[in-house]
């Protein structure tokens, strides 16, 4: 376990990489002894940081999980992290590319709950039952760790993602909310646009085989934390699609057929 001066320097090393959009090196190449665990007392830390500031928290973020990322990231569950309030853009206007540094976008599905979520042993039945609605979304991940160390060339490993808030950087909330029994929220497909051609497709069910599952794991997962997902929270179920990279100008447009659209453009 890293030492508690060492998970506020590297918290402190995130938030710089923040405002100065410029990449720091692997936390794990540095301290090779680093955990899961040290992952998320860093993101915590950087949390802390943020809300010290004046942010507040609106909800959180589940990440890798399909099969294919936990098996390339050597885990056998997903990660999450927080959603801040400065991370939410609204849809159909300009983003400010400025704000990232080298930022991507994935497909989601965003449960929106009416009711308190607390673990252990939450259900996929809960989560339905305790969601307001579920309403597309786009999330923006963003690498304040680089991705490929600059002198290896190795990839990071998901404890760096971990740390790094896993990835999470913006979300844009769109298209037509509905209620969590209006659909088979496993059929929920979308296509993804970037500049006017398919760039990627993907269906919910891909997200742990219903994108309910991921939100029932983290309510599990943060109870030992003594936390919950409280009511009015946002909660990112995981994306169905690879990432696609963006640059400034790039208009991105997902369809999700009944459901809607979301539309936006880095300006």
């Amino acid at each position: 376990m890293l030492s508690n001066s060492v998970i506020q320097q590297l918290a402190a090393e995130l938030h710089h990489s923040e405002q100065s959009r410029v990449q720091v090196e692997h936390f794990s190449k540095r301290h090779p002894e680093m955990t899961v665990e040290d992952g998320y007392a860093v993101s915590r830390e950087w949390v802390k940081t943020k809300l010290a500031e004046g942010r507040t928290v609106k909800g959180h973020k589940i990440g890798l999980t399909s099969r294919a990322m936990q098996q390339a990231s050597q885990i056998t569950e997903p990660d999450y992290g927080t959603l801040l309030d400065d991370m939410f853009f609204d849809q159909g206007g300009d983003i400010p590319f400025t704000r990232f540094i080298a930022p991507r976008v994935e497909v989601e599905l965003a449960f929106v709950l009416g009711k308190k979520l607390e673990g252990p042993n939450v259900t996929i039945f809960d989560v339905l039952a305790a969601t307001d609605y579920v309403v597309p979304a786009i999330e923006i991940i963003d690498s304040r760790i680089e991705q490929f160390d600059r002198h290896t060339k190795q990839m990071r490993k998901v404890f760096d993602t971990i740390a790094d808030n896993a990835a999470n950087a913006g979300i844009v909330m769109g298209g037509r909310p509905v209620k969590p029994d209006a659909v088979d929220l496993r059929w929920v497909s979308a296509l993804l646009y970037k500049n006017g051609v398919i760039e990627e497709s993907g269906v919910a069910a891909a997200v742990l085989n219903h994108p309910a599952t991921g939100v029932a794991w983290l309510a599990s997962k943060l109870a030992p934390w003594g936390e919950c997902l409280e009511a009015g929270e946002v909660v990112l179920g995981g994306s169905f699609t690879r990432p696609t990279s963006a640059v400034p100008g790039d208009t991105f447009h997902a369809d999700y057929g009944p459901l809607g659209s979301i539309a936006f453009r880095f300006a």
